[in-house]
């Protein structure tokens, strides 16, 4: 589904990502944890070919190197981002967003009856208010609202794979509950491929993982399955400072 490969990234020069390599096949849930400043928002922002980052290497999705693409045309490829702080969009709603981006994905005029319809049924499902489908993006709410919101372009758009960038960040731990299980809900129905960001182990409770990599100063420093999350919660990242673990034989690449 995706592959990174040889990726390197800077910004203002500055080295981020050394190099870096991964793979994640179709229907994988992948887990990228590592202290704050290693890199593991980079890589999503890599991903979408940020032009404030400088990139090289190759970005495979779907058999098609997508690194040469704008942001859009990713999106439009069937990548979605969940971000730890999702931005605030004045003058534009939920709806306005939506029906610009499925008629320009689908290349036709979208159904208004049938949008609308799947519209209120997402927000039934995520139990929010119906008035979510005419606010302005993001703007004014709270963090739980703010992660609802994307999850009702999540369901709207119905991306093959899903960066879960610090989904955890601001979220008491009934939001936690309520974001985790509607995630885990559209892994069931859609079997996307997940990239779960984050440094907090407590997440992978919610939403479990095929494989755990640590990241560290830019690299790759360790591969296993959960169990090396398991580690990290006892010892901390810094045991990986200078060791390349694998803790199971079949861990991904």
């Amino acid at each position: 589904m995706l592959e990174l490969k040889n990726l390197n990234v800077k910004i203002n020069e500055k080295s981020i990502i050394n190099n870096l390599n991964l793979k994640i096949n179709d229907g994988e849930i992948h887990v990228l944890m590592g202290p704050n400043g290693a890199g593991k928002s980079t890589i999503s922002q890599a991903i979408f070919n940020n032009p404030l980052y400088q990139i090289s290497g190759q970005i495979i999705f779907n058999d098609e190197r997508i690194d040469n693409l704008e942001p859009n045309e990713i999106a439009n490829k069937g990548l979605f981002l969940l971000n730890q702080n999702p931005i605030e969009i004045e003058g534009i709603t939920n709806a306005e967003l939506l029906r610009t981006i499925l008629s320009d994905r689908e290349e036709k005029t979208i159904d208004i009856f049938k949008f609308n319809k799947k519209m209120e049924s997402i927000c039934k499902n995520l139990d929010i208010d119906r008035k979510f489908i005419h606010r302005e993006i993001n703007l004014g709410m709270s963090g739980g609202e703010k992660k609802k919101n994307e999850l009702l372009h999540l369901w709207m758009l119905e991306p093959k794979f899903i960066i879960l960038d610090e989904i955890d960040s601001g979220l008491d731990v009934d939001a936690l509950k309520t974001v985790t299980s509607s995630i885990n809900e559209y892994y069931k129905q859609y079997k996307p491929s997940i990239l779960i960001i984050t440094h907090q182990v407590k997440l992978l409770d919610y939403i479990k993982p095929d494989y755990v990599h640590v990241l560290q100063n830019g690299s790759i420093v360790a591969n296993g399955d959960k169990s090396l999350a398991k580690k990290i919660e006892k010892e901390g990242f810094y045991q990986f400072k200078s060791a390349n673990i694998v803790s199971e034989d079949n861990a991904s690449e």
